[in-house]
C-alpha cells in the first residue's frame, strides 16, 4: 500500500467552516480551480457518492465510506485493479484548526494510478489546503 499525508495548522477558520465547505460538493469548482465541476446529490454523508470531472479527465464517481460531520470524511475512487482512498481530518488544537489529508492506494495495478493520477494530487495538496482555507474564511 502506498500512503501519503500532509497537514497544517490555521487560525483563519475553523472545523466547522471547513466541514461546511466539502460538505457544498456541488460548489467545489468554485474554489478548486483543478475541476471542471463536481456534483451530489442528496446529502454528504457515508453511502452516498458523487461524480467529479478533473479538468483534463475523464467524470469519475467517488464514493463516501465515512463521515463525520465537522470531522473527517473519507471517499474512495474506483480505477481498474486499484483504488485510491481520501481521508479529510479536521482537529481542534491549542494552535488552531489542524487540517490532514492523507491519500492511500491500494490494488494490483496501484503503481499505474499513482503515477497518472495519485502523485499529482498528493503534490498540489499543500497549495491546495491554502485555497480551501481562503474559501471557508468566507463561509459562516
Amino acid at each position: 500500500m502506498w500512503k501519503r499525508t500532509y497537514s497544517t495548522v490555521t487560525t483563519e477558520v475553523t472545523k466547522e467552516q471547513l466541514w461546511k465547505l466539502f460538505a457544498d460538493v456541488n460548489n467545489w469548482q468554485i474554489w478548486d480551480t483543478n475541476i471542471e465541476f463536481a456534483k451530489i446529490d442528496g446529502k454528504f454523508e457515508a453511502g452516498n457518492h458523487f461524480m467529479l470531472r478533473p479538468k483534463g479527465g475523464p467524470t469519475v464517481k467517488i464514493d463516501l465510506t465515512e463521515t463525520i460531520e465537522n470531522n473527517k470524511y473519507i471517499d474512495v475512487t474506483h480505477f481498474p485493479l486499484a483504488k485510491m482512498y481520501d481521508e479529510h481530518l479536521f482537529e481542534d488544537t491549542p494552535e488552531g484548526t489542524k487540517i490532514t489529508n492523507t491519500i492511500w492506494v491500494t490494488g494490483l495495478l496501484s503503481f499505474i494510478w499513482i503515477k497518472l493520477v495519485v502523485q499529482k494530487i498528493v503534490d498540489d495538496t499543500p497549495a491546495d489546503m491554502q485555497k480551501q482555507i481562503a474559501a471557508a474564511k468566507k463561509l459562516y
